[in-house]
């Protein structure tokens, strides 16, 4: 019996080692040969743990499993009470476009031969017969943009690396994933290590840099545990070091672990703590791409960026560039939490409708009434209401809707919510979270909280005073944590602004 089971985060926090132990134990008891192959997740979090049987060629699932679900595998299958059919054909797999996670729940994230069987290092081959612009210019083309939140150009971001002078240069990876709501890039580092350690080494040929660093928040110890694991094999196999696949070529990196600031997920923050010094912003200029790590020129990009970096370079970037919408090119890892039936990743390609995300794909609330806001980009991201259901999941589209997309973490509350507490609770994350680097949020977030406090006691004047406060934390932060705090409160002032109440009315 060949049966493959989860070793992610959330399929072990949902009772997964449980399920793995009773397996190899009920395989002893009958005396069947068991192999059992360790995977990523399938992004399906409802339906974990997730046991797939391997049958015909096709992987059966089964879900989501407990270790009392595990003997009735051996008596029939087919009939067995938690028997989903084959996964690749469950709805939620069919409808996405899988590319940046195409391995992900497939295959053993640190067997590097099945990585290789399933396209894995074809592009860094192809990368290695490349120039540096060569390969600056195929990252352009694909229209690759920064996931983890700005939606920067990744192609201009590289190319002023690889044009900028320096001794030494850097590809830094953001995974200091904090946003609520957001699992993906701990998802691609337990389920397809090798492809973002594939996608750093191209940034390295591309831009120059011969080292590179992973900076992982403290908070993922599976996924720390795996990327070490997964660079050691690498630098063995010589997929890293100063002999990239016998070319020739240097690029080596390795993971350090921060110590759980969410300010650190801002780039010059980052930078700062990678070096050992306090987490605060920098101001700008200068770039990090012309000053960054050390004071060298350096690539800072998200996970999810540059471990899509292999399948351009795999399929070309026209075949990336063909997926999305308008300026939004490729596919988007859509991670979908809060009250909702169905929760996980879901990868599409830009443009599907918010509306058709909640209510299709997640299946509506948990709870079963009706969806009241979606927050969209993290803690810094807007409510949006039902009637910009209509938006397509485009960075254009959900600016113009006064939103934006950030991580594409998308958190559901039903009619439940209370508003005004989440507007509060967006300006005491911001007050708690703040490097205190700026006045306006370091600052800026305490009035806020206080002039919440006063709208909840009924006092009219201090919904414009909040309004006059945001604006300015807005304009003069120095970083998005307190120049986008404001997002979130505005969008549920503006959408439900009868939840305000009597203050609101009197302000009017």
């Amino acid at each position: 019996m060949k049966v493959h089971l989860p070793r992610d985060a959330a399929a072990k926090a949902l009772g997964a080692e449980a399920v793995a132990q009773a397996l190899r134990a009920e395989a002893d008891r009958r005396d069947v040969p068991l192999e059992l192959v360790r995977t990523g997740t399938r992004g399906m979090i409802w339906l974990e743990p997730l046991l797939e049987i391997e049958r015909d060629g096709q992987r059966h699932g089964f879900g989501p499993m407990t270790a009392a679900d595990v003997p009735a595998l051996f008596e029939t299958e087919d009939a067995h009470p938690k028997a989903l059919g084959p996964v690749e054909e469950l709805d939620w797999m069919k409808r996405q476009t899988r590319l940046t996670f195409q391995r992900c729940g497939v295959i053993d994230p640190l067997d590097l031969g099945q990585y290789e069987a399933h396209g894995g290092l074809a592009g860094l081959r192809r990368a290695l017969g490349m120039t540096a612009a060569e390969i600056v210019q195929e990252v352009t083309e694909s229209g690759l943009r920064g996931r983890g939140g700005a939606g920067f150009p990744t192609g201009i971001k590289w190319n002023t690396v690889l044009n900028a002078e320096g001794p030494q240069k850097y590809i830094v990876c953001n995974a200091d994933e904090g946003d609520s709501g957001t699992f993906a890039d701990r998802m691609i580092m337990e389920g397809d290590p090798f492809c973002l350690i594939e996608g750093m080494a191209i940034a390295g040929l591309g831009t120059g840099a011969t080292r590179g660093y992973v900076y992982l928040r403290s908070e993922y110890p599976d996924a720390i545990e795996v990327m070490e694991e997964a660079v050691r094999r690498a630098q063995a196999a010589g997929v890293l070091g100063d002999n990239l696949l016998g070319s020739g070529r240097a690029f080596d990196m390795e993971i350090r672990v921060g110590a759980g600031a969410y300010v650190c997920g801002e780039e010059t923050s980052l930078l700062n703590s990678l070096e050992g010094k306090r987490g605060v912003v920098r101001a700008k200029p200068p770039l990090p791409a012309l000053e960054g790590f050390l004071g060298r020129p350096t690539v800072v990009n998200n996970v999810i960026s540059l471990a899509t970096v292999p399948v351009i370079f795999e399929k070309g970037a026209a075949f990336y560039a063909d997926f999305g919408l308008g300026r939004s090119k490729g596919t988007i890892p859509v991670q979908i939490a809060g009250n909702v039936a169905r929760g996980g990743l879901f990868e599409t390609a830009f443009g599907m409708p918010l509306g058709t995300l909640v209510e299709e794909i997640a299946g509506g609330t948990a709870s079963g009434r009706p969806v009241k806001a979606v927050q969209v980009g993290g803690p810094l991201g807007a409510y949006m209401h039902a009637s910009q259901f209509d938006t397509p999941f485009g960075y254009e589209e959900f600016d113009g809707q006064g939103g934006l997309i950030g991580h594409a973490g998308i958190v559901v509350f039903d009619e439940s919510a209370d508003m005004l507490e989440m507007a509060r609770f967006a300006m005491e994350f911001c007050a708690v979270e703040s490097c205190g680097k700026c006045t306006p949020c370091r600052i800026g977030a305490v009035r806020g909280v206080e002039t919440l406090e006063r709208i909840r006691a009924g006092d009219g004047a201090a919904v414009e005073l909040l309004a006059d406060l945001c604006e300015t934390m807005k304009d003069g932060s120095l970083c998005a944590l307190g120049g986008f705090t404001p997002y979130p409160v505005m969008s549920a002032l503006r959408h439900f602004p009868e939840e305000f109440g009597a203050a609101r009315e009197a302000a009017e």
